[in-house]
């Protein structure tokens, strides 16, 4: 549930009465800024997350659930409007994900996405089989109706791009429901009851290969369910703040700042809110890129004037690294002296009631299974809640943020660009990006051959059109010809995507004269390498890092 914290109980009557006063305006801020809501019912599918997304960039709030969500807890939650998304299960299925009884029973507009219309359609009275023409990527839908899903957006008679995704396909609609666009594979490929205001679509709008698909989503979510866009990072800063002073009350909190977006957003949100009650203390783990180590120090104490505590202890990390290479192995070797360090400095301190920790929605969705079964995909350090033996209860002020958000919120409170619009960046640094053993020498090429890379990009006007770019040292050496000599030194790869969220990513398409400008400027200005490629794998199937 939003803004699920513990709740700071204060002893003196004095207290107590300004904590009173506190969630009294928590209350009401709270109210204004979450009286209309939408719910996502979540039955699989790899790409809800941006049903989320095009829902709060059209300024309204919602939450990702569960389709085995209780109904209690639907009702509740008093959503304007439900969404339910799609998922790789068969209705055929005996025990093929079912949608709540209370969807239908609150009487509010509900939208089915894919495999959402086919369970629609299957529990209202419609037919739903398998089908011999299966419709994989990009298809075409003929709007054969109007409807209010449509109107402004497409016109009955038009054709139009949409994202296929299915096998099966209705068949039969339900009593009460209308066709109002087909496709080749799928007849009822959106269809609608519009006196029940109930919505089915067979294909993705959520993706952007679906070009007018978050319009058809914001008349669902504005015009059908009746939302304002109310929600703004602003109201989401002032209400956070008085979150955060009513959790933790007159507690000092730390925060673990690694110089990244999220705990410099967190750690910047928490200070506005509670000032000097917290105090920041920065782990340098010796795998940090050229130069980021004395600028996470110069803009948190100097432009923020927080306080921070910084520990040298990369020579303990590359101690314990040392013929490290399984990149596992890695992980959790830097994890685990990350914790011992961050809790020898808390220590100093003479204790802390709060952990500060900038963990952000995906991390909380992706380590929930939609089942309450399934595989786990990734684990996420910020999400479990910390060992017995730290006493310290969590404050997650970005909890409910995705990563764009978290960007638009660091800029609501005037962050630097340089930190707010950076490139995704893993804990473990380059240790991850050198596949090979962990050595000071291979760090210090890295170094130099990734901040030549980001410097041309930036030259080039590109960084702010490119998701995430990096150099990887590759564990091989390869034979080359410099000033009439045989040389025998490292090769590099460099990599570079566009993405949306991360989930997907395509390379980005630099032109050949700047790959060779890069390439040319980092054999001639880094000794020790003589070879450099370009890395033109998508994800999938690749991943975005290398290891």
């Amino acid at each position: 549930m939003f803004f699920a914290y513990l709740i700071v109980k204060h002893v003196f009557s004095k207290k107590f009465n300004e904590e009173v006063g506190i969630m009294t305006q928590v209350s009401d801020l709270e109210q204004s800024l979450h009286e209309e809501k939408i719910l996502i019912l979540d039955f699989g599918s790899q790409v809800t997350q941006l049903i989320a997304r095009r829902v709060r960039e059209s300024g309204v709030y919602c939450e990702i659930w569960p389709y085995t969500s209780k109904n209690e807890k639907i009702r509740s939650f008093a959503p304007k409007g439900i969404i339910l998304s799609g998922g790789p299960a068969s209705v055929a299925d005996q025990d093929s994900p079912r949608i709540p009884d209370e969807v239908f029973a609150l009487n509010i507009p509900v939208l089915g996405i894919c495999y959402g219309e086919q369970a629609m359609c299957h529990q209202l009275g419609g037919q739903v089989e398998s089908s011999d023409h299966r419709e994989f990527g990009r298809a075409h839908v003929d709007v054969v109706e109007d409807s209010s899903l449509c109107r402004g957006v497409w016109a009955r008679g038009s054709r139009e791009q949409v994202w296929m995704s299915h096998g099966d396909r209705v068949v039969k609609l339900p009593p009460g429901f209308k066709v109002i666009g087909t496709s080749e594979g799928a007849p009822y490929a959106m269809i609608a009851d519009e006196g029940r205001r109930l919505y089915g679509v067979q294909f993705h709008p959520e993706v952007v290969h679906t070009p007018h698909g978050a319009a058809l989503l914001k008349n669902f979510t504005h015009n059908i369910a009746g939302c304002r866009g109310n929600w703004t990072m602003a109201s989401f800063r002032d209400l956070e703040i008085e979150r955060i002073r009513q959790q933790v009350g007159d507690k000092k909190v730390i925060c673990g700042l690694s110089g990244g977006v999220d705990s410099a957003v967190a750690a910047v949100l928490i200070h506005q809110a509670i000032g000097d009650q917290l105090t920041c203390i920065f782990v340098d783990h010796g795998m940090l890129r050229q130069g980021e180590v004395d600028e996470v120090v110069k803009t948190f104490t100097g432009q923020f004037n927080i306080p921070l505590i910084k520990r040298d202890a990369s020579d303990l990390f590359l101690k314990e690294l040392e013929g490290v290479k399984d990149p596992e192995v890695k992980r959790k070797t830097i994890g685990r002296l990350f914790v011992e360090v961050f809790e020898e400095e808390a220590k100093k301190l003479g204790g802390a009631d709060f952990l500060a920790q900038g963990t952000l929605y995906p991390d909380v969705i992706e380590s929930v299974s939609v089942t309450g079964s399934s595989v786990t995909i990734k684990s996420h350090h910020n999400v479990g809640g910390l060992p017995e033996r730290m006493n310290m209860q969590l404050v997650e002020p970005l909890r409910d943020l995705f990563k764009d958000e978290v960007r638009d919120l660091g800029r609501e409170m005037g962050i630097p660009e340089n930190i707010v619009g950076r490139h995704p960046f893993p804990g473990p640094g380059l240790a991850i990006r050198i596949l090979s053993d962990i050595t000071n020498d291979k760090l210090d090429l890295l170094r130099k051959i990734d901040s030549i890379y980001l410097e041309e990009i930036r030259s080039a006007g590109l960084y702010d059109a490119i998701w995430q770019a990096f150099a990887v040292l590759l564990p091989v050496r390869t034979v080359g010809v410099m000033g009439d000599g045989r040389t025998y030194d490292h090769a590099c790869a460099l990599r570079a995507v566009t993405s949306v969220d991360g989930m997907t990513a395509d390379v980005y398409p630099f032109d050949m004269a700047f790959l060779t400008r890069v390439a040319g400027r980092i054999v001639n200005e880094v000794r020790g390498v003589n070879r450099v490629t370009y890395d033109i794998t998508s994800k999938p199937p690749g991943t975005i890092e290398w290891e």
